[in-house]
């Protein structure tokens, strides 16, 4: 049992340190061979774990070749527009001009159905407000709308937005974050002073604090978030 134990911990932390080596990813987001590359990945790790008589470093060794094959072409990809358009092929333009490409749709296997699915996603209900839709390598499917049927921004009424400022958690479930706290240009003075105007004793009493460089702060005590 304690071997089984210890070479399932080895092989998850090998996994979890390819999955970072190779880049961050969403799922939905892969190229084609690192998906392929996830797959083997973990059909490997798993023949260790099935067979204990098995030595740990036949899971290993082909997980760490698949990480470095995918690693060189990562960089192959970087480097050539040529060797990226071969790995990956290239965005197919869906929709152009308004009007829907059926050769881009059989070309790439996608039913008429499966793209007002995507356009549904956006909040697309009608495909005549869409002037380009591109199919991205990933899967995923880019729109851009015609000026027309583009969202209102204050730059199209000239009016003067005020500057958004990134919020930074500085109190996570009673835990201060003096790091993040100094990187806003605040100390612990200042925190004070935040938490007595909303009559709280101390970090402990909150579930969660965000501030921002203009001084702006979120705060949600331990009440309210066991009352929502």
């Amino acid at each position: 049992m304690a071997i089984s134990i210890i070479r399932t911990l080895i092989l998850y932390f090998a996994i979890v340190v390819s999955m970072r080596i190779m880049g961050k990813r969403q799922l939905g987001e892969m190229e084609p061979a690192e998906f392929v590359v996830a797959v083997l990945i973990s059909d490997l790790a798993a023949h260790p774990l099935q067979d204990i008589g098995s030595p740990l470093l036949y899971g290993l060794i082909p997980v760490m070749i698949l990480v470095l094959c995918q690693v060189l072409i990562s960089g192959g990809m970087v480097k050539s527009i040529r060797f990226r358009s071969l790995i990956c092929g290239k965005p197919s333009l869906i929709i152009e001009n308004g009007k829907i490409s059926e050769p881009e749709l059989r070309k790439n296997r996608v039913t008429l159905d499966e793209l007002a699915e995507q356009l549904r996603k956006k909040d697309i209900l009608d495909i005549s407000t869409v002037k380009y839709a591109v199919l991205e390598t990933s899967g995923t499917l880019s729109t851009i709308l015609y000026p027309t049927e583009s969202p209102l921004t204050p730059k199209h009424m000239n009016i003067q937005a005020d500057d958004v400022c990134y919020p930074v958690i500085v109190i996570n479930d009673g835990r201060v974050l003096e790091r993040n706290l100094q990187k806003l240009g605040f100390n612990l003075k200042w925190l004070e002073k935040q938490l007595d105007s909303r009559k709280l004793k101390n970090a402990g009493d909150v579930y969660l604090m965000t501030a921002d460089t203009s001084g702006k702060v979120y705060l949600a005590s331990k009440e309210d978030a066991a009352n929502a």
